[in-house]
């Protein structure tokens, strides 16, 4: 007869559950592991973490990855873009994602949203105008590694450069926020009487009888003159407005070694984003984001290089690991721990986004090297002096050990 007696073993390191969890305790049971369902196994090879997680996962949470490669581009001609809700990112009520291409000369037509919206250049060049509170204009052009900011309810307007146009993630401060509901110049101008439209420019109503009737939202045009034209035509008044533009790729990291680096915008070095916080983050291969949380927001993640790891780990406990390549969104709730691991062979660049006016993080190491080290071996069974040997300090990065 079989034994169905369930069989209490002794937790083993790295494989700590009881009732035994994870493929590690089915090495004398292969058939526990089988699949002989449908298999997709283009999908299945992007998730092997998923299919095959280290033993030290544990249960399931919400599901905490998505992407802008699985999500519809709307296109048309001038460029295209493809966002991420909640709607489609359950998860993500904080913050919600588009990823645009703008030709050169491609322009998002002039609109304003009813939330912030922040962004990073991730390929080519960009001009964008806006206008500050104080209706003072701001006309800049912005690189790849180049940020911009613009609060809930002012106008701005978009255009690619030549020679590449300009590629570019945005982020807004809710996770509702669709860059399909926006509130558009040539929409606004079509549906107000022509009358109106008259009295309001002082001018005849002819004026208006060729405006476009229908949205342009993306449309083709010229690539931009020389930005110091567009100044003065705009009558920008240097000095006087905060800057809505910050080069986060030429800062200087908080954190920098052999493994990699990370540099941070918020309204402490870019004064004008007061509702998103940012960390641009380069990991080199075998090196690791080290173990850490964020105690003052959700931590979205948009990556932009290379191949990663990321396990989660929540109360429960709840435990689970997932994979991230270029395009990918990942999701992590507040103060839930996590790691970040370079799986490849190049660099993995990837920037976290916080609704927040600041940037916070609670590295594990730092705080365990701030205790009584007697308390900690009491914890962990390790001895103080090997205590001794661990980080010191925050290292936002580890490095390779050699």
């Amino acid at each position: 007869m079989a034994d169905d007696t369930p069989h209490h073993e002794t937790p083993a390191f790295g494989d700590p559950d009881l009732p035994p969890e994870g493929e590690v305790n089915t090495t004398d049971d292969p058939g526990s592991t089988a699949m002989t369902g449908p298999q997709n196994p283009a999908l299945a090879s992007i998730f092997p973490s998923q299919l095959h997680a280290p033993a030290t996962d544990i249960s399931t949470q919400p599901f905490f990855w998505s992407s802008f490669n699985i999500s519809p581009r709307r296109v048309q001609r001038g460029g295209w873009a493809r966002e991420l809700t909640q709607s489609d990112f359950a998860i993500s009520d904080e913050i919600a994602g588009v990823n645009m291409y703008l030709e050169p000369g491609g322009i998002r037509e002039l609109h304003w949203h009813q939330t912030a919206e922040w962004s990073l250049m991730t390929r080519g060049g960009c001009r964008i105008t806006t206008l500050s509170p104080q209706g003072l204009p701001s006309v800049e052009d912005v690189f790849e590694g180049d940020l911009w900011f613009f609060p809930a309810g002012l106008p701005h307007s978009l255009q690619g450069l030549g020679p590449s146009g300009a590629e570019f993630v945005l982020a807004f401060d809710d996770g509702e926020q669709s860059e399909s509901n926006t509130l558009l110049l040539t929409d606004w101008f079509a549906h107000t009487p022509p009358d109106v439209l008259a009295k309001n420019f002082g001018v005849a109503q002819e004026v208006f009888s060729d405006i476009p009737l229908h949205n342009l939202w993306i449309f083709p045009s010229d690539v931009p003159g020389p930005l110091e034209q567009d100044q003065l035509d705009a009558r920008v008044e240097w000095g006087g407005t905060e800057p809505v533009i910050f080069r986060l790729s030429q800062s200087t990291p908080i954190h920098e070694n052999s493994g990699g680096s990370i540099r941070i915008a918020d309204s402490t070095n870019f004064p004008a984003s007061k509702t998103v916080a940012a960390a641009l983050t380069v990991v080199e291969p075998g090196s690791m984001r080290e173990l850490h949380w964020h105690p003052n927001a959700d931590e979205w993640q948009y990556y932009l290089k290379g191949t990663g790891r990321m396990t989660v780990f929540n109360t429960g406990p709840h435990a689970n690991t997932m994979d991230f390549t270029a395009g990918d969104v990942g999701l992590v709730k507040r103060n839930l721990g996590h790691y970040i691991e370079n799986t490849g062979d190049e660099q993995l660049i990837y920037i976290e986004t916080f609704k927040s006016d600041h940037y916070e993080e609670v590295s594990l190491a730092n705080w365990l090297a701030h205790l009584p080290p007697s308390l900690v071996s009491a914890h962990l069974n390790i001895p103080e002096e090997v205590l001794a040997t661990f980080p010191r300090e925050t290292q936002g990065i580890v490095p390779i050990r050699r």
